[in-house]
């Protein structure tokens, strides 16, 4: 199958839009994220030569994670914005020029309808899905900013249970750069949590992942931005239900809602360049 010219023209159609929006106000103190949101491709894709099994697995979303993200939204009484295309496609929490932006190989998978791509296929798949849902992010906290309000933010990701044969022993983790304004008052509520002890092993503090990698989506959006923010990751196989994923926002919600209320979450910071800040080689795929 042709993976090139057909997308182009479906998406220019609007057949498929690469964002979902959940309206909120301007000045709610607060914008939801959610990168790996959908497993979906554009029908023009097919299914970029893989099974349908593949879909149900981490490789093509964060499972749970939409669930968790819309609900957290309603909760908060935010604004959101939801990516509707898979990361097998492309992955839009990749930086533009990242290696892995679009994954010819994913745990052990081969995605055959990547694995000969020309840099064309890439640029155009850069322009029609990640390039929409990246500036939608942007155009919404910036908005937000405008309103009279500089909105904190919350990226939405889950994570598998095992990897690369090892058991996590992380519930959730939160992930962040340079700016210890959200995660760490986070940090500590979470470990206030009956069903989340002991912490030092269930609450994971840049865990399963380091948080600093430039291109992110998080830290294009807010790192660079001086916005408070913070990037939560549940471990998959705890929001693998939808009663179970809002069952996780409405915690949240509780956690995060009095820290949003300190008036510092709400100016933006400059915490200096990236070079004196924390910073890490790229990472593998992360599950």
């Amino acid at each position: 199958m042709d993976f090139t010219g057909q997308a182009e023209t479906a998406a220019a159609a609007g057949d498929f839009p690469p964002v979902e929006r959940i309206e909120g106000p301007l000045d709610a103190g607060v914008a939801i994220l959610c990168d790996h949101a959908s497993n979906a491709l554009p029908p023009a894709y097919g299914a970029l030569g893989l099974p349908p099994e593949a879909f149900a697995r981490h490789i093509a979303y964060d499972i749970g994670a939409a669930w968790l993200a819309r609900r957290l939204a309603e909760l908060l009484g935010a604004p959101a914005i939801l990516s509707t295309f898979s990361r097998l496609l492309i992955d839009p929490n990749r930086g533009a020029d990242d290696p892995t932006l679009v994954m010819r190989l994913s745990d052990g998978e081969i995605v055959p309808g990547n694995a000969r791509l020309h840099r064309a296929e890439i640029a155009r798949r850069r322009e029609l899905y990640w390039r929409p849902y990246r500036d939608a992010c942007i155009d919404l906290v910036e908005k937000m900013s405008a309103a009279g309000c500089e909105p904190a933010v919350l990226s939405i990701h889950s994570f598998t249970p095992f990897w690369r044969g090892r058991k996590r022993p992380w519930k959730v983790g939160v992930l962040w750069d340079m700016d210890p304004r959200l995660p760490k008052p986070l940090l500590a509520a979470l470990a206030q949590e009956p069903d989340l002890q002991p912490a030092s092993e269930a609450v994971g503090d840049n865990e399963p992942y380091d948080g600093a990698l430039a291109g992110d989506t998080i830290d294009a959006v807010a790192t660079r931005r001086g916005l408070a923010n913070a990037l939560i990751e549940v471990r998959q196989d705890l929001i693998a239900t939808r009663d179970d994923a809002e069952a996780w926002a409405a915690r949240l919600a509780r956690l995060v809602a009095p820290i949003l209320a300190s008036p510092h979450l709400h100016e933006r910071r400059d915490f200096g360049s990236r070079a004196a800040g924390k910073t890490r080689a790229l990472k593998e795929q992360r599950g």
